[in-house]
């Protein structure tokens, strides 16, 4: 199955096949299926003077702990090396956990980045919405096979990472064409016509790409209501049957209260949600 590795910080968010790396600060995972997501970890916020105070105050256990070494036999230089090594990696971590967190850009070609605040929302909620989806599938055995269904849902996640990497692409062209005046230009001028005709070009890619698009976040959008749905109307017909069984105990010799409704009607609207997020997932762009 392939997985997709995920992280966004200040600036960016990057879609890649491999793990992810910071550039500076640090990130923890979470992993969800195929999906792991690199999540900024707040930076400590101590300030150089207070990371130098934190190595000075450090130094002194060092040279006591060195003394005794030196005094033990260990070699000068070998001594040396590590107490030098010990208030590098220190200060190095230290100064690691002050960062704000940047991830590095993946050196493979197939990663995704996504640098405009539009895209970079919609993705941000597919992504949310993606783990409310995974939540509800402990709810649902035998209506769906959560390999196939984590599989699905981590192809739609891949495809609409591509999607919309080329929307902002698009955008950025948009808005360059609109830039251009043309006030001075004659109309029939060739230079204006052509411009004409590439800024109809690029809105009937716009209106596609945003098609497509709304599409698969659609879609996932209806997976998770409906798992959710039938979730909680799950829990609401074991309350009703709990009761149930405590009035009959209650009232006995009462007529018996009606049954709570069976929920398995609501097994075809779930499955039509991921039928629809299935194909969704067959995008290719």
């Amino acid at each position: 199955m392939a997985e997709l590795h995920i992280g966004a910080d200040a600036e960016k968010t990057v879609v890649s096949a491999y793990p992810l790396r910071t550039r500076t600060g640090r990130a923890r995972r979470r992993r969800t299926g195929a999906v792991t997501e690199f999540l900024p970890v707040t930076p400590s916020g101590r300030s150089r003077e207070i990371r130098l105070t934190f190595l000075a105050r450090l130094s002194l256990p060092l040279v006591l702990v060195s003394a005794f070494m030196f005094a033990a036999g260990v070699p000068g230089w070998l001594v040396l090396t590590l107490a030098v090594a010990t208030l590098g990696l220190a200060g190095w971590d230290d100064r690691r956990r002050a960062q704000r967190t940047t991830f590095r850009l993946p050196a493979d070609s197939g990663a995704r980045v996504l640098r405009t605040p539009e895209e970079r929302a919609a993705y941000g909620r597919a992504v949310a919405v993606a783990r409310r989806i995974r939540r509800t599938w402990p709810a649902l055995p035998g209506m769906i096979d959560p390999e196939s269904a984590d599989r699905t849902l981590t192809h739609a996640l891949d495809d609409l990472a591509t999607l919309l990497v080329r929307r902002q692409e698009i955008r950025r062209l948009r808005a360059g064409l609109d830039g251009v005046r043309v006030q001075d230009v004659p109309a029939a001028s060739p230079a204006a016509l052509a411009l004409t005709e590439q800024r109809a070009r690029t809105e009937a890619l716009w209106l596609a790409s945003a098609e497509q698009a709304n599409r698969i976040l659609r879609s996932i959008d209806e997976t998770a209501v409906a798992g959710e749905v039938f979730v909680r109307e799950q829990r609401i017909g074991a309350t009703a049957r709990q009761a149930e069984a405590t009035l009959a105990r209650l009232t006995v010799g009462a007529a018996p209260a009606e049954a709570a409704p069976e929920l398995a009607e609501n097994t075809t609207v779930v499955l039509a949600a991921y039928r629809e997020l299935a194909a969704a997932a067959e995008l290719r762009v």
